[in-house]
């Protein structure tokens, strides 16, 4: 997902939010599926846990699980057919990498040994890492970001449960300045990357679930109530509803709108207090004195 997309969605959720319309963009009709978005309302906090089961993908997928008002994590598959994990966090909207001051860029605190870490530019700039994993359709992966303020910056950390290994992985924190805030602005979505037409007539729909804040204080904080969101291409070919515990996306192809209508949440039945993740949630960092 580009910076400027990004943009165009957080103008797009705001739009919603004040109950007026945004104005579709043509230009998009038959080149790429729609992206479509799950927004959490959620209280900011120092760890978000989400978990995504993909049932259909396509070369050029971004399969977006954490994301927040800094940066974004999820899982993707490249146009040449390979697979990934991907975790950026922005620190300016300046479309040259090299234009921000050295002071004022993200900065790079912790790197798994697999990781490849780089600027990027272009449409807003940052960081941004990746991680090689040959994910498969069909299975279920945990991800988790935890934030952690540090005087007028915020240290981000992408975290992945390995199933291979059992085990949780710290694959990245990366640090930008935000004024000292604490995580929020709670999202998900499904993008077509590769926008050749082609890709349009492609279906890629995921199952998103069992999502958590822990919150700056209190007790963790289940995500069963979300709003349906896309971006401004006006075709219909999306769904989005809740079934078994989780929030299902889906786009592209003979996709048809059978569930939730855009901007309407959708709800689960709240979750017993038994499937809270404690073992990851206990991976939030404590804030800085």
């Amino acid at each position: 997902m580009t910076k400027r997309r990004f943009l165009l969605g957080v103008t797009m959720l705001c739009a919603l939010a004040a109950g007026s319309q945004a104005r579709a963009d043509e230009r998009l009709e038959g080149i790429a599926c729609r992206s479509v978005h799950l927004r959490y309302p959620a209280p900011v906090g120092r760890a978000f846990y989400n978990e995504i089961t993909i049932r259909e993908s396509a070369p050029g997928t971004y399969f977006m699980v954490c994301g927040w008002d800094k940066g974004y994590y999820g899982l993707q598959e490249l146009a040449n057919g390979k697979k990934l994990l991907i975790f950026s966090v922005w620190d300016s909207e300046s479309n040259n990498p090299n234009a921000q001051k050295t002071e004022s860029r993200v900065k790079l605190l912790h790197q798994d040994e697999k990781l490849r870490v780089k600027r990027f530019g272009g449409e807003g700039s940052g960081g941004q890492s990746f991680y090689d994993y040959d994910w498969k359709v069909g299975e279920t992966y945990k991800l988790m970001v935890t934030a952690r303020p540090d005087g007028d910056r915020t240290e981000y950390s992408g975290w992945f449960f390995v199933p291979e290994e059992k085990a949780w992985k710290h694959l990245v924190t990366f640090s930008t300045i935000t004024g000292g805030k604490d995580l929020g602005g709670y999202y998900s979505f499904i993008e077509d990357f590769k926008r050749d037409r082609v890709s349009a007539t492609k279906v890629r729909r995921a199952e998103f679930g069992d999502a958590w804040v822990a919150p700056v204080s209190g007790e963790p904080t289940p995500v069963s109530k979300v709003q349906f969101t896309a971006d401004r291409n006006p075709v219909l070919n999306i769904d989005a509803f809740a079934k078994d515990g989780r929030f299902t996306l889906a786009t592209g192809g003979e996709t048809k709108n059978e569930g939730t209508k855009l901007r309407e949440y959708l709800e689960l039945p709240p979750p017993p207090s038994s499937s809270v993740p404690t073992e990851a949630l206990k991976l939030a960092p404590a804030a800085k004195p």
